[in-house]
């Protein structure tokens, strides 16, 4: 099996004959510059256009400008809390997913991750798409009580999972890995935990309400990824470890965990379990803001744990632009629009720029209406100028050519 931390860290950009999902990698750059992932669940946009899937046609146009973008990564986020809210029964892989975006027309049922899966393998005929599984969200079931500096209002869902719960937990990807099997698709790319530095998805944070106080979240991300880490051992095949998913903290606060405190405090075995670490960085056009850096953050974090962080690979799992503060609800019209494009892609020639960083994902492809940064709108009668921006990306990344300039990418 060729887990990340079983294989060793990572090496240069473009290093000689590497095997199984390093070998994806590594092909993902063989032209300068990242490669090409993005986030998306719904398996009405995910199946081939040539597939019949019996989904309404308002979907067509957006499978094929989906295609278009010829994407390297497919990342899919699991909701545990929501696959298995009943520990007696096994998690619901291939429940109906009614196709709708947060309520949002169209709509399209399909049969949940299975169907996901099934549709990817679709494509995987063409090339690409190989997958990446986000992990989140404890069942109300498997958490702790609350403890710690929580946040008012925070339930089971980003709590830390009880003791016992860590076998149902690699249960859970044991189950995964099954299902996979029978849809044909090799599930090559795994993350413990979603944003573990983010009171949303793991709280507390920290024991006491003191920025200073040292942050309880990295413990039990450790245990996290040995668990799954274990389980990936124990099933065998080849996969790797993704770690990180960290959102761009910069500063430590009660309730938030910077980079730099996060990958400080988790202990040496886990920082060597894998060779590629992932951040989150959106992209921002508000006059007065003034955006940090995660990516440089996070190298700068890696670089001071030894050997293995130092040779850790960058993905940014999370890109995008939308409100000139991201997360917010978009202002209307298309000076705004081209504003948030130009500002990421100026994020996208820094990161061609640097080496270390293998791949940058968009979030998401259909936009979610919690976190508006898409490349087609909610109910996918818009195509954001961001899209036009990807679409540059990817066909001068398969020529082998430089990247466009932000101008000529934004029109």
């Amino acid at each position: 099996m060729a887990l990340a931390g079983a294989s060793g860290c990572a090496g240069a950009r473009h290093p000689g004959a590497p095997s199984g999902p390093a070998r994806a990698a590594r092909a993902a750059v063989e032209a300068d510059g990242p490669a090409l992932g993005l986030t998306e669940g719904n398996a009405q946009l995910l199946w081939s256009p040539n597939t019949r899937t019996g989904a309404p046609d308002a979907f067509q146009p957006a499978r094929l400008e989906l295609t278009a973008l010829h994407p390297t990564y497919l990342r899919l986020l699991v909701d545990w809390a929501a696959l298995q809210p009943d520990p007696r029964r096994p998690p619901a892989l291939e429940a109906p997913a009614s196709g709708c975006d947060r309520g949002i027309a169209p709509c399209g049922a399909y049969a949940g991750i299975g169907a996901a899966l099934e549709a990817i393998a679709s494509r995987q005929r063409a090339g690409g798409f190989h997958v990446v599984l986000d992990l989140f969200g404890a069942p109300t079931w498997a958490a702790r009580p609350a403890s710690g500096c929580e946040i008012a209002g925070s339930t089971a869902f980003s709590r830390p999972l009880r003791p016992a719960a860590l076998a149902a937990y690699r249960e859970l990807i044991a189950s995964l890995l099954r299902l996979a099997a029978r849809k044909g698709v090799a599930l090559e790319w795994w993350s413990p935990w979603n944003e573990p530095n983010d009171p949303r998805f793991l709280s507390p944070q920290r024991s006491s309400c003191g920025a200073t106080s040292p942050p309880a979240a990295p413990g039990v991300y450790a245990q996290l990824a040995r668990a799954m880490a274990a389980e990936l051992r124990a099933v065998g095949g080849r996969h790797q470890l993704l770690l990180g998913e960290l959102n761009a903290f910069e500063l430590d606060t009660p309730h938030t965990t910077s980079i730099a405190s996060f990958v400080g405090a988790l202990p040496d075995d886990v920082i060597c379990l894998a060779g590629v670490w992932s951040v989150h960085a959106y992209a921002r056009h508000a006059p007065a803001s003034v955006a940090g850096d995660p990516v440089a953050a996070l190298e700068a974090a890696l670089d001071g744990r030894g050997s293995c962080g130092r040779q850790a690979r960058i993905w940014v799992t999370e890109a995008g632009a939308g409100a000139p503060r991201p997360g917010r609800s978009r202002p209307a019209g298309a000076v705004d629009e081209r504003a948030g494009c130009l500002a990421l892609a100026e994020q996208l020639l820094r990161w061609h720029s640097d080496p270390r960083v293998d791949a940058v994902f968009q979030y998401s492809f259909r936009e979610d209406p919690a976190f508006p940064v898409g490349l087609v709108s909610a109910d996918l009668s818009h195509v954001y100028p961001t899209y036009g921006l990807w679409l540059a990306w990817s066909r001068l990344h398969a020529a082998g050519a430089p990247p466009p300039p932000p101008a000529a990418a934004c029109p």
